[in-house]
Parts: structure tokens; C-alpha cells; sequence
């Protein structure tokens, strides 16, 4: 079985790969099997894919889409070994867009290796073991104590995409792209992790935020990361590739700033709270501010992943200005239920509970 070891052979020969990307002619358009398609990633991918002319195929259960996307053809199954559906079948390429049960990934990787030509699975920046200091592909990976482990928690997440990179790695060999990335971000985020910043600065008073305008943020627009995607596959670039922003090219305080240029009629007041005061009013389940994190301890390189061969094969970042503003005009296009509430951020309470209590420790101080 191919072991942890060839995960990192993969990420060595990342710069190699990236740079026979450009030199490489590209594969003509061919057919294009998605596992999953309908729900953040997916639908942007869909989209890219047909615009080059590829032929997609879901494979999912049928709950997001019932009836399907126009101009695909959707198979239905189940991850979990309802398989039937991709049984005999052959494509050009893979994209792997739901895989997080490592047992499951093992099962259809093996599956439809031996009748896909390529694959791209897309993992996460979370399966690296630690973040006090900056990560790049040859960083080690975190270890799942059971590999039959089938629950997604904070602490399983990352092992688990590490091991299911392994299982995909295994089936496909040299035929394989590993991407990671850190916080997606865009149009159609069901977790509200970016878009909580230009909807709160929308919304107008004093809003809090937290550390300093110079603490470095990352992430990744999911327009840029498919387009990334697609360009791999078209490439059959082998390599693992780290999908975020440059280090330190975005800072929290440039996040801030281009919320609140997005709603001027707003008149959003900031007010900037310290790492250390935020940790001591705070419990850990309570803090949800990302994608924010201190810049100190275990967090401090967090926002400092190394994505050189992603930008030597063809990573770009568009405009802060444009992802803020596009983010914010697809929220506020939403049904107003989902809009009264996000599901990331500070709760209006919990901010101003917070803002209060900031407020009256610094008049206690000396002048």
C-alpha cells in the first residue's frame, strides 16, 4: 500500500509538476466525473468546466438538486458504498468534491481508478498537524487514530482529509493532483466564515474587530480555486498544491476596510480588540470570528501557508474589492430567512456585550 511517503514525493515533485503545467500542452475537453456537484464548490466547477467544454457528471445522493443541473448528467448514489450508479463507466477525469470519510474515498478511488484516466481530490490545509509556524506541501500531516473512523469533528477533520490524500494517492499513483485549500470564500458559502464581515459592515453601528489591521488573513475566492482546478485537470499536472492568497497579501484590516467601502451608506464604526482581551472574555467554543485567528502561539503561522507551486502552476487571486462586494451582493439576493441569521461571526449580542466591556476596561486605564 502506498504510505504517507508518497504523499510527500507527490508534494516534491509539486514545483516540477507546476512548471510542466505551462510547457505542457493542454488535454482537449473531454468527460469530467464531479462526486458531489451541487453544493459550494461544485456548482462554481460545474460552470468552469462547461465554459472549457468539458462534459460533466455528478455522482451524488439528489438532495441538493433534486431534478438535476441543466446540462449534466447526474448519477445517484451514495459515498458509503452505493456505488451501482458509477459501475462500468469511464471518464477522462475525476474531481473529488466530497471526500471526507477516508474508508469511503478508499472504496471509490479504487473503484473507478483502474476507468478514470486522472483525478484531482480536493483536501484541505486543515490535514497539516500544526500551525505555530508557516506550512508548506512538505509540512507533516496530522494522523487519524482510526482509520475506520467515519465522524467529522473539529479534531478528526484534518487527520481524515490527510488519510483520504493517502487512499486517493494509493489508487491513482502518478495520475493525481492533491489540492488544499484554505477558507474558501465567494458566492454560495453555506458556512458565512467571509461573508459575516461584509454583511456585518452592512448592517451599520459600531462593529468589533478582532487583533490589529495588520494581522494576516488567508483564503481563497471559489472562482480562483476552480479555475485552478480546471487548469490541473487540462494539464494532467501531477503534485500537491496549497490553494490559498500569497502570505501576508491580505491583511484583516484591508478585510475591514473593503466591508465597509462595499456599504458606505452604512456609516459601520470599527472598533479593534485585542487578541489578548478577545481570549479572556471569551470562551473557545464562543469565539467564531474567522477567518481571522491570533497571529501568536499555536495559530501563528496559520495565515502563512506557502503556496509558491500553486502560483508557478497558475493560482491568482482576484481583487479583495471584487470578492467582497460579490459576496455581499449573492447574500443579500437570499430569501430573507436565511439572511436574519448568520452562521458565522458574533452574535449582535455577544458583539456588543464585548464592545461594552472593551470600552469600560479602557477608560480604567491611565490617560
Amino acid at each position: 500500500m502506498t504510505t504517507r511517503r508518497t504523499v510527500l514525493k507527490m508534494a516534491a515533485v509539486a514545483s516540477a509538476s507546476a512548471v510542466l503545467t505551462r510547457a505542457r500542452a493542454a488535454a482537449s475537453p473531454g468527460t469530467l466525473l464531479i462526486l458531489g456537484g451541487t453544493g459550494f464548490i461544485g456548482p462554481h466547477l460545474t460552470q468552469e468546466a462547461q465554459r472549457r467544454g468539458w462534459k460533466v457528471t455528478h455522482f451524488n445522493r439528489g438532495k441538493h438538486e433534486p431534478g438535476g443541473v441543466a446540462g449534466v448528467e447526474t448519477l445517484i448514489g451514495d459515498r458509503n458504498g452505493e456505488l451501482d450508479a458509477l459501475r462500468g463507466r469511464k471518464w477522462d477525469a475525476l474531481i473529488d468534491d466530497t471526500g471526507y470519510i477516508p474508508k469511503y474515498v478508499k472504496m471509490s478511488a479504487e473503484l473507478l481508478a483502474p476507468s478514470v484516466r486522472y483525478c484531482l481530490y480536493i483536501s484541505s490545509v486543515s490535514a497539516y498537524a500544526g500551525f505555530a509556524t508557516a506550512n508548506d506541501e512538505h509540512s507533516p500531516l496530522g494522523k487519524l487514530a482510526d482509520p475506520q473512523a467515519d465522524k467529522v469533528t473539529n479534531d478528526t477533520y484534518g487527520p481524515m482529509k490527510a488519510l483520504c490524500e493517502e487512499y486517493s494517492a494509493a489508487a491513482f499513483k502518478e495520475r493525481i493532483s492533491i489540492v488544499r485549500p484554505g477558507y474558501v470564500v465567494g458566492p454560495l458559502d453555506p458556512t458565512d466564515r467571509f461573508t459575516y464581515w461584509p454583511v456585518r459592515a452592512s448592517r451599520g453601528g459600531e462593529m468589533l474587530a478582532p487583533g490589529t489591521p495588520g494581522d494576516p488573513i488567508q483564503f481563497i475566492d471559489v472562482r480562483d480555486l476552480t479555475t485552478f482546478m480546471m487548469t490541473l485537470v487540462e494539464a494532467r499536472t501531477h503534485g500537491i498544491f496549497n490553494a490559498v492568497s500569497p502570505p501576508r497579501a491580505f491583511t484583516m484590516g484591508e478585510l475591514i476596510a473593503a466591508s465597509q467601502r462595499a456599504s458606505p451608506q452604512a456609516g459601520t464604526q470599527v472598533t479593534w480588540v485585542n487578541e489578548d482581551f478577545i481570549a479572556a472574555h471569551s470562551k473557545p467554543e464562543e469565539l467564531n470570528l474567522p477567518i481571522w485567528a491570533p497571529p501568536t502561539g499555536d495559530t501563528a503561522g496559520v495565515a502563512l501557508t506557502s503556496m509558491e507551486s500553486s502560483r508557478r502552476a497558475g493560482l491568482r487571486s482576484r481583487p479583495l474589492a471584487e470578492t467582497v462586494g460579490d459576496t455581499l451582493a449573492w447574500f443579500q439576493s437570499l430569501p430573507q430567512e436565511r439572511r436574519s441569521k448568520l452562521r458565522s461571526g458574533l452574535d449582535p449580542v455577544r458583539e456588543a456585550d464585548t464592545l461594552r466591556a472593551w470600552h469600560t476596561e479602557q477608560s480604567r486605564r491611565p490617560a
